[in-house]
């Protein structure tokens, strides 16, 4: 391995796209520290710790937003929203081709199509950053105290200055991706993601494992991490990182053959192939749908306890408001609930198998013993609707390891996060992606990869054109 690390460097383009990659997240991170004006940020990072160890809904978003965005809230810096309102806007313009003929029209027109959608997807992002940086604005200026200076606090500078900012850094973002993806290696705005939550880690080494270390054979206490739950940590992180790379390349492969023609005396075609089906074919997805819907219950039923003090009422909304909470039982039970149900909601809007059945019967394909067109594809949705359960049942546990880790042996949330949960999923998938990216690019100048195998180093490699 360290062997195919220095070949990256021998060959220029990809030197050139590695280190333009890492450029850009270099940028990146030193925009993450660049303050908006006007904001208190030493009380804005005190309410931010105390709603999280408190669990409540805006501790949740705070946490959402972080792993999810690539920015972070609790700073309240140019790049605070991150990059989630392009990626929402992506996903929805992703969602309306499925239910709009003229979308879906657009996108089968090919790059040109697909052009018109990205900019389509670039205005709608601009608006999202506008309608969310309105609302980010006006919370740090009515909460009690606020997290705004009073000479700024209402004025127009503050606003202006504010909803420029917050646009612009995540239009600055969604520019970097693209450059990335142009000039780089790798998914620009993943690698983002990514780079946002690896830069997590040390803070959570700091604050959440080293205080609380102790090198004894008893563990001192409850929040104390003796040798047994450290080599529990490892162990743990090890075990999930492992199975995060066995699902997320897991496929089911349906053999698949093509037809023989007869043209004069040749024949041609017979070749025998597979049609791989991905186990987690709806990625990160159900879990950030999940995550985000369930932040909505912890902020109705609060709502409800604080205006029903007294009766059935008070006594109703004060219950759920303390289930809803992170790590209590019927958070988890409609955390997985949900979870299966976006994995079958994503799968059955990106999956369509009556298209998948045309196109192998118009290439002259067809899956042994099943007859081109409605039979195949009622065999590819049955046989897609028992490996989804497969995967969502993966990412329901992927999605509580967390959570259950924290209540059985009282470790910082920010610690078991990096034994589960999406944040590790997402890492675990980015990284993936980059390095078969750069196995191709290795392999096809006659380089062996990472991945090669054999003893000594000498396995079988993939002939390609040289560079």
């Amino acid at each position: 391995m360290l062997k195919a690390f220095f070949n990256i460097f021998k060959i220029p383009d990809l030197r050139n796209k590695v280190l333009f990659t890492l450029g850009m997240l270099v940028i990146y991170r030193i925009g993450f520290w660049i303050p908006l004006p006007g904001v208190n940020q030493a009380a804005l990072k005190d309410f931010f710790e105390k709603a999280i160890q408190q669990g409540s809904a805006a501790g949740q978003l705070a946490q959402f937003i972080s792993i999810f965005t690539g920015g972070n809230l609790g700073q309240s810096t140019l790049f605070g929203l991150g990059i989630m309102p392009y990626i929402s806007a992506a996903i929805i313009f992703q969602l309306l081709a499925t239910v709009l003929p003229s979308l879906s029209a657009l996108q089968k027109e090919g790059p040109a199509g697909q052009q018109k959608i990205q900019e389509y997807t670039r205005y709608a992002t601009v608006g999202l950053c506008i309608i969310q940086a309105f609302v980010w604005l006006s919370t740090m200026q009515n909460t009690n105290p606020p997290l705004v200076y009073a000479a700024w606090r209402g004025t127009i500078l503050f606003w202006v200055s504010g909803l420029v900012g917050l646009t612009a850094g995540t239009v600055f973002l969604m520019w970097l991706g693209e450059q990335v993806d142009k000039y780089g290696i790798g998914n620009g705005a993943s690698l983002i993601i990514t780079a946002g939550i690896i830069a997590r880690i040390p803070h959570a080494i700091q604050t959440g494992i080293w205080p609380n270390l102790v090198f004894s054979a008893t563990e001192g206490g409850d929040n104390k991490i003796g040798p047994m739950k450290l080599a529990f940590l490892i162990a743990s992180f090890i075990f999930v990182v492992a199975g995060c790379v066995m699902i997320t390349q897991g496929q089911r492969r349906i053999p698949v053959q093509q037809a023989k023609h007869t043209r004069g005396r040749r024949v041609y075609g017979g070749q025998k192939s597979y049609l791989p089906l991905r186990v987690n074919h709806g990625g990160v997805m159900p879990i950030i749908f999940a995550s985000s819907l369930l932040i909505i219950p912890n902020i109705v039923f609060r709502w409800m306890g604080q205006t029903f003090h007294t009766g059935v009422m008070g006594k109703i909304s004060g219950f759920l408001s303390d289930e809803v909470q992170t790590g209590k039982f019927l958070y988890e039970f409609l955390y997985i609930a949900m979870i299966y149900f976006f994995a079958y909601f994503w799968t059955t809007v990106q999956f369509q198998p009556r298209d998948i059945s045309i196109n192998l019967r118009d290439h002259g394909s067809f899956i042994p013993g099943l007859r081109p067109g409605p039979r195949t594809a009622e065999y590819l949705e049955r046989v897609m609707e028992r490996i989804t359960y497969v995967g969502a049942g993966f990412l329901a546990i992927i999605a509580v390891i967390p959570s259950v880790i924290h209540s059985a042996l009282g470790m910082d949330m920010m610690v078991t996060s990096f034994l589960g949960g999406t944040a590790l999923l997402i890492s675990v998938s980015v990284i993936l992606d980059f390095v078969q990216r750069i196995e191709a690019n290795l392999l096809m100048r006659n380089y062996q990869g990472f991945l090669a195998t054999g003893g000594g180093g000498k396995g079988p490699r993939i002939r390609g054109p040289r560079g």
